[in-house]
């Protein structure tokens, strides 16, 4: 999953549920014919294609693609260790939301445990 720091250098992705080509590439800070390359190398991205051969990404695609980034240019992945990792780091995103919370839940009763103190 997308760490939080490198979040806050990308746009918030809007409400909508399909996104174009165009649309992904600035969300992402990824230029179209990356994305494109992505799509033969990594399984996971399966854009939707429409009309004339258009690509219309999910937001699921969205989030995954970023995750492919953060391997490959903040973590230093080449593009077989980033497929590996994403294979073997492949937690539903529910799953990770539900770590997400219960972290924050175990961090928050311990400040309440402080301040109690």
């Amino acid at each position: 999953m997308l760490e939080p720091s490198n979040n806050d250098e990308l746009p918030v992705i809007p409400g909508k549920r399909y996104f174009t080509i165009g649309e992904v590439s600035e969300l992402c800070a990824v230029k179209p014919h990356v994305l494109r390359y992505w799509e033969q190398e990594f399984p996971q991205l399966k854009p939707v294609k429409r009309r004339g051969n258009r690509r219309y990404y999910q937001r699921s695609d969205v989030l995954t693609i970023r995750q492919i980034r953060s391997l490959l240019y903040d973590q230093g992945f080449t593009i077989g260790g980033a497929r590996q990792q994403m294979t073997t780091d492949s937690k539903p995103e529910e799953l990770v939301l539900g770590d997400v919370v219960q972290d924050m839940i175990r961090e928050l009763e311990a400040v309440l445990a402080m301040l109690k103190s």
